[in-house]
């Protein structure tokens, strides 16, 4: 069986492809769009355009001719800045399932132009229909089939009814990303979905990655979570607690940002078909010595594991992370798009942001691809 030697991105294939928004979360459906959520932004051109905290996009098409789609029936999350309608929920994890979407919004503690603010929850809401409805996930029991129509909570509302994860033990899995399996969740075997997330907020609990899984059936019931606890020899063990969860990884220290908002190690895990292995890309924030976010280039590295929960084997490592030499860089959130992963193995397209300021119109590089080539080994 084939595995992942190495990995080169190519420069030249680089391609900024314009937009407003951020973070680019994507899975890839049956009706074979992938579907990509969008932070903080006003999303792109020739499409409706307000100043969305959150919303999810259609892609069709492959690099080059990327596609945008917009969904009319998502419902409306607007930042209105000046006032309490700002900064409430952040559509990082997506999964695609069956006809389905699934997405894990994560909530601050309070707006980001206060004191401290800090991920502290997550948000469940779902379309039945590929987005073109949407409805609430209503806490800790089981979902009504017919579910309820989305509402986005007040900062004062939110609770462990209303959210699917909220204050838990070390601020864990307040940043949700779903491991993603092929078009429509395919290649999942065992009928659970994957989820992870930093173990916490600050230096040394950010920097590991915790673990849940649900089955696929149950993924509105908070009750059928349960979280990785450990690994004895071959034996798993799985809790349904969360403050029994165990270390799945730990990256590199020194990455993590202690102002304007603890934000760093929030990975994108992919099932790799050619190697049968799973891919995970993550990075570290590029701190200033005060500890701003932002302060020099990020920390960009690939893992390889022969199971949703490794052990993870280190294949690219690079600590200036600066696309086409461009030392002004300053890129998040990589994203291993699930559906431009070449059929033989030998490539994938990595979709990231680029934080650095450009002018007044474009305040950032938004949507970027490039090509990553593979080495396999035998």
């Amino acid at each position: 069986m084939s595995a992942i030697k190495s990995l080169k991105r190519l420069e030249e294939t680089t391609l900024r492809l314009g937009g407003n928004g951020d973070n680019w979360h994507m899975s890839w459906a049956s009706d074979d769009k992938q579907y990509v959520s969008l932070c903080d932004g006003r999303g792109f051109a020739g499409l409706p355009s307000q100043d969305y905290n959150s919303r999810t996009y259609a892609i069709t098409d492959d690099p080059p001719n990327v596609r945008f789609e917009f969904l009319p029936g998502y419902p409306d999350l607007i930042n209105v800045d000046g006032t309490s309608d700002i900064n409430r929920y952040y559509n990082f994890g997506i999964l695609a399932l069956d006809g389905a979407l699934y997405q894990f919004l994560s909530t601050p503690n309070r707006a980001f132009n206060l004191l401290s603010p800090r991920f502290a929850g997550v948000k469940l809401i779902y379309s039945p229909d590929n987005g073109r409805s949407w409805r609430n996930q209503t806490g800790q029991a089981a979902v009504r089939p017919e579910g309820a129509a989305v509402r986005w909570e007040p900062w004062a509302e939110r609770n462990r009814e209303n959210m699917l994860f909220f204050n838990e033990p070390g601020e864990a899995f307040s940043l949700i990303t779903v491991l993603q399996m092929g078009r429509n969740y395919s290649a999942n075997r065992d009928g659970f979905v994957y989820l992870y997330a930093p173990n916490g907020n600050i230096e040394g609990t950010m920097n590991q990655m915790v673990l849940a899984r649900v089955p696929k059936g149950q993924i509105l019931d908070r009750g059928a979570y349960t979280f990785f606890a450990g690994q004895h020899g071959s034996s798993i063990s799985w809790s349904p607690h969360i403050g029994e969860r165990a270390v799945v990884h730990t990256f590199p220290a020194g990455w993590v940002n202690r102002f304007v908002h603890p934000y760093a190690w929030h990975p994108s895990v992919v099932y790799y078909p050619a190697t049968s292995q799973y891919l995970m890309a993550n990075w570290g924030m590029g701190c200033a010595i005060d500890g701003m976010w932002f302060g020099k280039p990020s920390y960009l590295g690939f893992w390889t594991a022969p199971q949703p929960w490794g052990p993870w084997t280190q294949v690219y490592g690079d600590d200036r992370w600066t696309p086409v030499g461009d030392a002004a860089a300053r890129c998040y959130q990589p994203q291993i798009a699930p559906k431009w992963i070449a059929a033989d193995g030998r490539s994938f397209w990595l979709v990231w942001t680029d934080f650095q300021v450009i002018d007044a119109v474009r305040p950032f590089y938004a949507f970027n691809l490039q090509k990553v080539e593979v080495t396999l080994a035998a």
